[in-house]
């Protein structure tokens, strides 16, 4: 015997129906762009010497990117740490092989000199990249990589609230994958060595 759907159900099965409808979306624009995200793009910045760096720069070798803050107290050093690391497992001379790159979401106060005194605690090859606010946020919207300004308790300097993803690109500067700065060593060493 046919019994009508309760006003709950009804709800429930409108519910289903948006996220499905979503999720076949998603799929589909995610096969219309090569099954890949559209993460990425060409941006123009300033490294720790003053030399301008373009994503253009950085072809011709597999490259993992950071988005910080030099003030940050405790995820940054944390992650650019576990960036090195994962070179190191890759053999002596993996270094010169591989473009590790850490761009500031704190242009304000990260500026080349003081990224010079800072990046290379992370490594001698390390390339910290700024430029002015409009370039920092353009870069971080092609990444997808989510900051915001937070003011110090008591009257302290303030600190930068964004996302801690660690992202793979291969030697033509496409993303491949990304990692969190809760990832192992190992499996990142193991992705880059496959683009080697």
């Amino acid at each position: 015997m046919f019994r009508p759907m309760s006003r709950t159900m009804k709800a429930l099965l409108g519910v289903w129906i948006v996220v499905l409808a979503a999720a076949a979306g998603w799929i589909g624009w995610d096969a219309m762009h090569g099954g890949r995200p559209s993460i990425g793009g060409p941006f123009s910045l300033v490294d720790q010497d003053g030399r301008t760096v373009t994503s253009d720069s950085l072809k011709g070798k597999p490259t993992l990117i950071y988005f910080g803050f030099t003030y940050c107290p405790d995820v940054c050093p944390t992650s650019l740490l576990l960036m090195e690391t994962a070179i190191e497992k890759l053999g002596a001379d993996a270094a010169g092989k591989v473009n590790l790159v850490f761009i500031t979401v704190d242009p304000e106060r990260d500026t080349p000199a003081l990224l010079k005194g800072y990046v290379p605690n992370f490594g001698p090859t390390f390339i910290g990249l700024t430029g002015t606010p409009e370039q920092i946020a353009a870069v971080a919207r092609a990444y997808r990589v989510y900051f915001q300004k937070v003011p110090g308790k008591d009257g302290g300097p303030y600190l930068m609230d964004h996302s801690s993803i660690v992202y793979l690109l291969d030697r033509n500067g496409r993303f491949v994958t990304h990692f969190t700065h809760e990832a192992k060593a190992e499996a990142i060493a193991a992705a880059v060595g496959r683009l080697l």
